[in-house]
């Protein structure tokens, strides 16, 4: 086994490209897969558990590329049961896919909970205590690193303790280098699975005594978060002497998915003081969970802890003018410890002081008693009377803004567009079609796209008139869209307001439009979407020539 660059304190064991796939609409391609692990190895996670070789062909095929990712942290993994009924392990194909997938460790899982022996694999608990022990012993007998992930122990403990503890003896007797306590229904409280951890230590460091030079086994936690409680049940098994956590980056994975590690690396690093990525990569765990959540078409909770849009957001006037203080009055961490940005909503409740920082991102010198703070906050109650909503809208609100400053000039317009919806639509992928006309700096462009909806056809033929001018457009996608109506005593005249939701793959934002006509609303989000993605692009390189 090769040495690890770096030895962290607490293990982080990655299981998106597996337990991860395993979620609803979740589906990685190769090329997904291999970006994913690149990801995670920029990250500096200890493990990528990169998927079943016996089970699924793209596996394999991942397996077979997996010589030209060039990972420099990280170490793959390949997943599996032990043998099956009856079988001998070399004798069974899925246990030899293990080895010929060619990772430093393999991942083998086996029965805790006698139910599942008896009554699932429908085998004595005798012979699945010989599964577990024989299959670990062959991989290891093959110079395979070993993680024996104990499924269901914490069910089995509940229903039959000593035989939960005898599985694990078993992988221990035959040389298992991790074993990993999986909470794989995700139904223990925290007290279940601190006391499961607490066993499992002291089983596994009973053995090392007796045997002299024998290293004791590193023992882990795989949750789930059926009952919300996957984060908490990860970082309370490290309190317990817990030195490997299992998660996917962002959370999601089988049911209600997996202990989100993009929650549980801050929370051990920044509140407990446990090293567990290589130094300077936590500043990147923001942009790369979205990297991954990007790649696996899903979006990032905005609430969601470190990471989330909404993690160091404040609307309150108060609590924004104690962080510009003070930062810690109303944050737990720095925002940029974990690569997050602080966000002020602007709203009629948020005071000049929020204002006024969000405002300082266009023009430093501004302040709460400028009088452009001034402007601002008036316009900005105007607008949210007639319906319009800035706080969850940072991108619009920076070009109001830039506005209200003056000297602003767009970089594009739109002199007319047109949007045809037809149904029952001659295809399913295209039941409607947009043409739209643009002006850049006195030259015009027409272009015509067809889409699944109107505000998608619009969105396609817009970016495509403009892509002649601004080629970087073609990175830039819809990621979610919202519609609300704003006042429905005029029925079908009422106004609605749409947000828009664009990421160009490494930064997300959100606009804002408002009108009578849902179409017109979403123009006027799509516009200030481009607008701002092209205003960000122009000041980042001209910062990167200075």
């Amino acid at each position: 086994m090769s040495e690890l660059p770096f030895v962290p304190q607490v293990e982080i064991f990655d299981t998106t490209l597996r337990d991860g796939a395993q979620g609803e609409g979740i589906t990685f391609s190769v090329r997904d897969k291999m970006a994913v692990a690149q990801a995670l190895d920029e990250l500096g996670v200890a493990w990528i558990e990169a998927g079943n070789p016996g089970s699924n062909p793209k596996d394999l095929e991942f397996f077979k590329a997996a010589g030209d990712l060039g990972l420099t942290t990280s170490r793959l993994c390949a997943f599996g049961s032990t043998r099956k009924k009856g079988a001998t392990p070399s004798g069974d194909e899925s246990v030899l896919s293990l080895l010929q997938a060619g990772t430093e460790a393999v991942v083998l899982f086996g029965k805790s909970w006698d139910l599942h022996a008896t009554e699932v694999l429908r085998v004595s608990l005798a012979e699945n205590l010989a599964m577990i022990r024989e299959t670990v012993a062959f991989c290891k007998d093959a110079g395979r690193m070993v993680i024996y992930d104990a499924e269901h122990f914490f069910d089995g403990r509940r229903a039959n303790p000593d035989y939960a503890l005898a599985t694990l003896e078993a992988a221990l007797e035959a040389g298992a280098d991790r074993i990993v306590l999986c909470d794989t229904n995700g139904g223990s409280f925290p007290s279940d699975i601190q006391d499961g951890v607490r066993a499992a230590i002291a089983l596994a460091s009973a053995r090392a005594s007796r045997t002299p030079g024998a290293p004791a086994c590193v023992v882990g936690i795989h949750a789930h978060d059926d009952m919300g409680m996957a984060v908490a049940n990860s970082l309370l098994a490290v309190d317990a002497g817990a030195a490997q956590v299992q998660g996917t980056l962002v959370g999601f994975g089988e049911r209600c998915g997996n202990a989100a590690l993009a929650a549980i690396v801050p929370s051990l690093e920044l509140k407990r003081g446990l090293r567990c990525l290589p130094p300077g990569r936590l500043e990147r765990i923001s942009a790369l969970s979205r990297r991954v959540a990007e790649i696996a078409n899903v979006n990032i909770p905005e609430g969601m802890a470190y990471v989330g849009a909404r993690a160091f957001a404040h609307k309150a006037g108060m609590h924004a003018d104690g962080i510009l203080k003070v930062r810690a009055s109303f944050e737990h961490v720095d925002p940029a410890r974990v690569g997050n940005d602080r966000r002020f909503l602007m709203s009629e409740v948020g005071g000049r002081s929020a204002i006024a920082e969000r405002a300082r991102k266009v023009d430093p010198s501004i302040t709460k008693d400028s009088p452009v703070s001034a402007v601002v906050a008036a316009r900005l109650k105007s607008l949210e009377a007639e319906g319009w909503q800035f706080e969850g809208a940072d991108a619009s609100f920076e070009l109001l803004v830039r506005r209200e400053l003056g000297g602003y000039a767009p970089l594009f317009s739109i002199e007319r567009y047109r949007v045809v919806s037809e149904h029952p639509a001659p295809d399913a992928d295209s039941c409607s079609n947009a043409w739209v006309k643009v002006l850049v700096d006195g030259a015009t462009e027409m272009a015509a796209a067809e889409g699944d909806g109107p505000v998608n056809a619009l969105d396609k033929a817009l970016r495509r008139a403009l892509e002649r001018f601004y080629p970087e457009l073609s990175r830039v996608r819809l990621s979610d869209y919202k519609v609300r109506v704003i006042d429905g005593q005029d029925a079908t005249a009422a106004w609605v307001r749409v947000l828009i939701d664009s990421t160009d793959g490494t930064e997300a934002w959100t606009t804002v439009g408002v009108s009578t006509d849902i179409i017109d609303a979403s123009r006027a989000a799509l516009v200030d979407s481009i607008e701002y993605k092209l205003i960000r692009d122009i000041e980042r390189n001209a910062a990167a020539r200075r």
